[in-house]
Order: structure tokens, then sequence, then C-alpha cells
């Protein structure tokens, strides 16, 4: 009896496809987005590209049919799909309807039900926005009277790429995780003062009257008075922008001595109250040490620079003449506004000499020059009124009620900002991610993609969360890139352990049966943690097909 054998490569996606399928992504969508009319539904179409883009190959949208060759399609995606049927021309149309539905709208829903389904309690919202650069001219013709749903164009360029034109991604993402909860598209030359407090409003909208609303927190971009305003009836939390003349006056009058250590390493912090912008807060003063010495010794390094230039421009302005002591006197004066760290002082000199060369007689005209002799020396006052604020910001909130939201947890909220929402942010820009480069011309499509980018880090983000509280809650540990236990493990070091599993098919003339090979017990142990859903990826021995 002669048998046929072929593989198939599984990896890390049967994880991707488990939280998918917990989630009920695939019913989530097609409940909501009309069908396309094609073998693929939209929601099919929406879990390929989705596990496309977290198997970090770097291939484009258009390329997905390369993907899905040598892959279980039917296990992954759904029965009697095959790779040839997820081409550019369905997944373009799924984009397409994805656009139609309301990308900002599906995406709130599904991401609702996520966190519901794996019991994420969302105390903290963290909330920013991303330039996302790309290729291409985007002309639009504007005789067309349909409108664009956003203009892709120039704008500040957070990629510190300003010769490409942009869209601009606004996230909210849940406490401390990166776990996204809300998601939109601006255009490319919308700054943060506006989209940040549009992107608070709408998000806020979606709780019900009686739900408790989750506490925003933002950088300084939310912080303008008409925003307090607007969000009066809402808790927020916010770092207030140093060019605020009050701010200014806090910081430079408070000492390191005033301020009480933080459970942080380095960070020590003083309360007080403000009325900005008419809204009764709290303002907490925080001093990071480490940056403060380093903001130092970069001051330092300017008062060195400017004595040395000064010192330069000094010598070259005492060998100039002058023809009376009131022309010395204002170039002197012209001088010392060049001087911010340094006193300068100075005398004038007179010197009588001949006009014309040769023995002189008594009858030789004789003139007087005036000459500068300039002192210089470190104005202390001024440094230290520089040095004051040094390594030092303020964070506020409108939440007044100190047990409800303590000086040490309002500190940690704003800290988080960097393991959450920018966390998020450089997984989305990672260069092996699909979306790294969107190859796409119509607006709404890129809208689409961006949507499909937000639900590829909650696939991740909720598969990174739940593995980590099953670790904690079962006090188990797994090995991390040196071998020692940890229970921080990242999706990412995940993805790499599962590397090399593979499917076996094996076909006779009286049956086809599937075998799943290279299952090691720290991928048993993985799985059986993420649960049900990621684990019968990689159990089954035996499969009829």
């Amino acid at each position: 009896m002669s048998s046929e054998y072929s593989t198939q490569n599984l990896d890390h996606l049967g994880i991707v496809a488990g939280v998918c399928q917990q989630i009920g992504l695939i019913e989530q969508i097609d409940a909501r987005v009309p069908e396309t009319g094609r073998t693929v539904s939209v929601g099919q179409a929406v879990q390929a590209m989705v596990l496309n883009g977290l198997g970090f190959v770097g291939r484009a949208l258009y390329l997905t049919p390369e993907f899905y060759a040598n892959k279980p399609v039917d296990l992954l995606i759904g029965e009697g799909i095959r790779a040839e049927d997820l081409n550019s021309d369905s997944l373009g149309k799924a984009l397409d309807r994805l656009y139609e539905t309301g990308i900002t709208e599906l995406f709130a829903a599904i991401s609702v039900h996520a966190l519901r389904v794996f019991g994420v309690d969302v105390r903290f919202a963290h909330l920013d926005t991303t330039a996302i650069s790309l290729e291409g001219a985007y002309e639009y013709d504007t005789s067309d009277d349909e409108p664009q749903p956003i203009e892709i164009t120039y704008g500040y360029s957070k990629d510190h790429r300003p010769d490409l034109k942009q869209a601009i991604l606004g996230m909210i993402c849940a406490n401390q995780t990166s776990i996204p909860t809300y998601l939109s598209a601006v255009s490319g030359n919308v700054s943060d003062k506006s989209s940040l407090p549009e992107m608070a409003q709408v998000y806020l909208e979606q709780f019900g009257a009686e739900e408790e609303t989750p506490i925003l927190v933002a950088d300084s971009a939310l912080y303008a008075a008409e925003t307090l305003q607007r969000l009066a009836d809402q808790r927020w939390v916010s770092r207030v922008p140093a060019t605020i003349a009050e701010a200014q006056q806090l910081l430079a009058a408070t000492t390191h001595e005033q301020m009480q250590a933080s459970a942080r390493d380095d960070y020590f912090y003083h309360e007080v109250r403000s009325h900005y912008g008419d809204i009764e807060q709290r303002w907490l003063v925080v001093l990071y040490l480490p940056r403060r010495e380093q903001a130092l010794a970069q001051l330092e390094k300017r008062i060195t620079r400017e004595l040395e230039k000064l010192a330069k421009a000094a010598r070259k302005l005492q060998r100039q003449s002058f023809n009376c002591a009131a022309d010395a006197q204002q170039a002197l004066q012209r001088f010392t506004k060049q001087a911010k760290f340094h006193h300068v002082s100075g005398e004038t000199r007179s010197r009588q000499h001949y006009t014309q060369p040769g023995r002189p007689t008594a009858a030789s005209p004789q003139v007087t020059d005036w000459y500068l002799q300039i002192h210089l020396e470190r104005d202390e006052t001024a440094i230290a009124a520089q040095q004051a604020p040094l390594g030092k910001h303020i964070i506020a909130t409108n939440v007044l009620d100190e047990t409800a939201l303590p000086a040490e947890e309002l500190l940690t909220a704003y800290k988080d900002q960097n393991c959450s929402v920018e966390r998020g942010f450089r997984f989305l820009k990672d260069p092996l991610f699909f979306a790294d480069s969107l190859f796409l011309k119509k607006p709404a499509r890129i809208m689409a993609l961006l949507m499909i980018m937000g639900l590829s880090l909650l696939i991740y983000a909720l598969a990174e969360y739940h593995l980590r509280r099953q670790l904690v809650e079962q006090d188990q540990t797994l090995p991390d890139q040196k071998g020692k236990p940890t229970q921080k493990l990242t999706m990412r070091r995940v993805f790499q352990m599962f590397e090399g599993i593979h499917l076996l098919l094996i076909q006779t003339e009286q049956f086809r049966k599937r075998l799943v090979t290279n299952v090691q017990p720290v991928h048993l142990q993985i799985a059986t943690l993420l649960g049900a859903p990621v684990l019968k990826f990689y159990t089954f021995e035996e499969t009829p097909l």
C-alpha cells in the first residue's frame, strides 16, 4: 500500500487562530458587516490578514496567497477556504466593506466583546496618536464631489520622516497593557491638540449612563483649558505643559526637600491644588533623579560652551577701537545681551596717538581712541533659576479624592503610558509587521487596514495578558531567552519558541490523516495555559480529512 506524505507549517499560528476563535472574531465581524458575495467572508478575510500580520514575515498584503501556500488554511480560517481564495481582490473587497460599516465603531464592538471574554476590567484608558508614514503621491482630485475619508498628506512626523505623507492613527489601550480598546484614523495634518480631545469624547460616549467610565490618561496634548472644561464630567490624568506660567513657577519653587520618596526608584513627588482653566484639580510635581542629573550635566556643558564663546568674542571686541567712551559702552551693552549664564562687566580706557606716521613735532595732531576691558564671571542666580525645574514635571488629575486615586497610583498611571499605548505603537511599527508599508491607493482601504493592524495588536496583547495572568494564578513559570524562569514572557518570545511545529499529512488509498509534529512539553504547557481553543491545534494526533 503506497502512501503520500506532505507537511504544512503551523508554528505559532495556532495560538493566533485560537485566540481569534476564543473571541469569535469571524462571527463578530460577519454579524455586523455585509457580505461580499465571495467564497471568503469578510470575517474570514480579516482573520486571514491578522494571521498574516502576526506571522512576522514582512509580506505585503497582495502576497497573502503566498503566505498561506504551505499553511493549514482550513484549520486556521475555515473549511473549504484555499490559499488562492485569499487573493488581493477578495481582501480588497473585505476592506471596502469594513470601511463602509465604520472601522471605529466595528473595532470598539469587537474590543468590548474581547475584553469581556478575557475578563479585562478597564480602570485606566491610555490614549495617544502616532504617524503612519506612507509611500506614494496620494494626489486627490478636487473636482470629485465624493468626500475623502481621510487625507494622506504631510504633517508633523513622529517617525522623523517629513519627506513622506502620512495618516494619523489614534489608539486607546487598557490599564498597564497594550490591549487596544479604541482606534481611529485621521488625516496626516491633524494635530494631537485637536484629535486627542475628540477621540476621548467619542470613546467615552460609548459607555452607558450607569457605567463607570475609565480614567483617561494622556500626554500634555490633552491639557488645555477648553479641553478640560469639555471633559469636566469625566475623570482624567494628564501632563501639564511646562509652557504654562503657573506650572513654570511651581516647578521652579518646589525643592527636593519638600518632596516625598515614591515607591518607584529615584522618583519623588509633592502634591498641590490648582484651578487652572476654572477646573479644580490636583497637581503632582514629580522629580526623577537620573533625569535631573543628566539635565544638570547638559546644562553645565551649555554654560561652558557659552563661556568659551563669550571669551572669544570678548578678545575680539577688546582689540577694537572706538571714537568715544559712549560708543564703547554701547558696544559693551550689545555684547552683554549674548550672555545667559554669565555676568559681563567692563570699563573703558583711553589711549592717545598721533595721526601721522614718523617722528612727531609740537604741531603734530593727536587723537584719542577708546578701548574696552571686559570681565566675565558665572551668574549663579541665573544658573540656579535654570537648574531649579530640571528633571521635574507635573501630572494633573481632576480626581480630587486622594483615596480614590492616591498620589502613588497617579504617578504609576501616567508612567504606564510607556508600557501601554506607546508599546502598542512600537509593535505596529515593527519592520516585520505586514503593514509597515501600506501598498494601498485608496484612503478608505488604508483606514480599514489600520483597523486590521489594531485587531492584530488586540489578539497579540490579549494572548500575552492571558498567558501572564495564568502563569501567576497557577504559580508556573516559563524559560526566558537565557533559560531563566519568568512569568513575564513576551508573546514574541513565545512565537519564536513555537517555530518548527508542522502538520504531517498522510494519504493512502484507504484514508487521509493529519499529525502534529515537533510539539514539546513546554509547547503543551503554554497551549494549556492559553486555553482549549489554542490547545486543540497542538494536541490532535489523528484527524480524518
